[in-house]
């Protein structure tokens, strides 16, 4: 290669290298600052966001006292879940703008989007304590009306969990004793064995499995049950299932839910789909809940319909025409290994044409925690 050519190929990487760094000069440059605000949230919103991240820190580098392009990225990285960075942004431009209405609103926005993502997890995993270990676990449970006929349903559980990082299983076993005033007088008790699983599939998806069996007439033979859960980000997750019970027939009962998560809020809505064979019965269910901490909460459910709900244990329930419920329930972490659940509901309940019932139940339960090896 001669001089000539040297020089020539110098020259022609010179005047490409001089084209690029004019072209990128001229990309950074933005004249109209609203313009290039307003195309930066256009393709936020079509869902562009790693684009629209880039552009957006470009406009708030040229335009730094620019509030408005600095909460937009902020959103912006939130909705790519960098909740901690973009609550960095907006409190600096707080300090600087206190009355900054829009940079105050976003925040409140973000903080809750991160703690109801933090709930969420907790939940997809469904591990309270550690993410392995065993616990021990015993309750118990009460349902009583007193018309057509007095009857009384209690049922005391024990079993044990294995915790592991994908999620938990527990096993246990139930012992019912069931007294009812009709004729002929009634008194009997039975056992069940059940197993149920909480996996968590990936960061987006959990779901629970359950299993029991009992040889009595008042447990259900068989029960089966399966839900899955579907995290849509910001708080939001559906969950669709079904649960299956076998006396001296099949029963189908499916579920479909809707949550979203709020802060130190919970709320759900819940519909039960049950199919008989002359028809279709449905009941639907709003829970509300206030988490205090991570763990602890105090839960309102109200419920109306036909299809029963959980806790479900005896035949009973599907013969009633309709139903009004209401719960409490309450969730609490004694210790760092002893956790209480307890509650109590209510029920009005139409069990035959124009005759009705009050029907009360409740539960308490306890799960320890064992130590470690």
């Amino acid at each position: 290669m001669n001089v000539r050519e040297k020089n020539y190929i110098i020259f022609l990487l010179t005047a490409l290298m001089v084209l690029f760094i004019h072209s990128t000069l001229n990309a950074q440059v933005i004249t109209n600052p609203e313009k290039e605000y307003l195309r930066i949230r256009n393709i936020a919103f079509e869902g562009k966001l790693a684009e629209a991240e880039v552009s957006a820190k470009n406009l708030v580098d040229l335009y730094p006292s620019y509030g408005d392009a600095q909460v937009l990225l902020a959103r912006i990285l939130a909705w790519q879940k960098k909740y901690n960075e973009a609550i960095n942004i907006l409190d600096t431009l707080i300090s600087c703008e206190p009355g900054n209405s829009d940079a105050i609103e976003a925040r409140n926005d973000i903080t809750g989007w991160l703690e109801s993502e933090r709930k969420i997890q907790l939940k997809t995993e469904e591990i309270l304590y550690d993410s392995s270990g065993y616990d021990l676990r015993t309750s118990f449970y009460f349902d009583t009306f007193n018309k057509p006929y007095s009857r009384f349903w209690k049922v005391f559980g024990m079993g044990a969990g294995r915790y592991f990082p994908g999620g938990k299983i527990i096993g246990g076993l139930n012992i019912g004793n069931i007294y009812m005033g009709s004729e002929p007088e009634v008194r009997k008790t039975e056992i069940q064995l059940e197993t149920e699983a909480y996996l968590k599939l990936n960061p987006k998806n959990y779901c629970w499995l359950y299993y029991a069996f009992s040889p009595g007439n008042y447990f259900p033979k068989h029960r089966a049950g399966g839900e899955i859960w579907h995290n849509f980000s910001h708080g939001w997750v559906a969950s669709t299932g079904m649960n299956y019970y076998y006396f001296n027939r099949d029963i189908f009962i499916t579920a479909t839910s809707v949550e979203k998560y709020l802060g130190s809020y919970w709320f759900s809505g819940k519909l039960n789909v049950y199919f008989k064979k002359h028809g279709i019965t449905t009941s639907f269910y709003l829970n509300s809940r206030k988490y205090f901490n991570d763990t602890d909460y105090l839960q309102l459910t109200l419920g109306t319909g036909t299809a029963p709900d959980e806790p479900y244990d005896i035949e009973t329930d599907l013969t009633r025409l309709k139903a009004q419920i209401c719960r409490l329930t309450y969730n609490n972490s004694l210790t760092g290994r002893l956790t209480l659940r307890m509650g109590i509901g209510y029920s009005y309940e139409e069990y035959l044409e124009s005759r009705y019932r009050n029907r009360f139940d409740g539960n308490i339960g306890f799960i320890f925690l064992l130590p470690g090896k």
